[in-house]
């Protein structure tokens, strides 16, 4: 059976959300908005394309930075209205420069910052 992208439950904006993960260890890096153009793109080229809510326009990650992520598997939740990308992410996913944007926790009702920017590469 042929997946169609238009068959996944949209919000009122025409996006869903989309939960990367590094897809050999399993760690959480990222969370973004695909539309059903940005689904076909990414299953088409293997390189994720989200859909930027700020710029209005495709993402396709790390164009502009290096730090792409190759789709290894792409899941869908049981109500079809958000995505798991198995990933194979180069660099760091996070704008921050960070390997994941979850780099930050709650202990003791105080926020604890977990990792500090990568190191600039060459």
């Amino acid at each position: 059976m042929a997946f169609d992208p238009s068959t996944l439950i949209y919000d009122d904006r025409g996006l869903l959300p989309v939960i990367a993960q590094q897809h050999d260890t399993g760690e959480v890096l990222m969370l973004a908005w695909m539309n059903a153009e940005a689904v076909a793109k990414t299953l088409e080229t293997g390189r994720v394309t989200y859909w930027s809510r700020s710029r209005k326009s495709f993402w396709v990650k790390g164009e502009t930075s290096g730090h792409t992520q190759a789709l290894v598997d792409l899941r869908l939740d049981c109500d079809r209205d958000c995505l798991l990308a198995l990933v194979d992410q180069t660099g760091p996913a996070c704008h921050t420069n960070r390997r994941s944007c979850f780099y930050t926790t709650v202990r003791e009702g105080a926020e604890v910052v977990l990792t500090q920017p990568l190191a600039d590469q060459p």
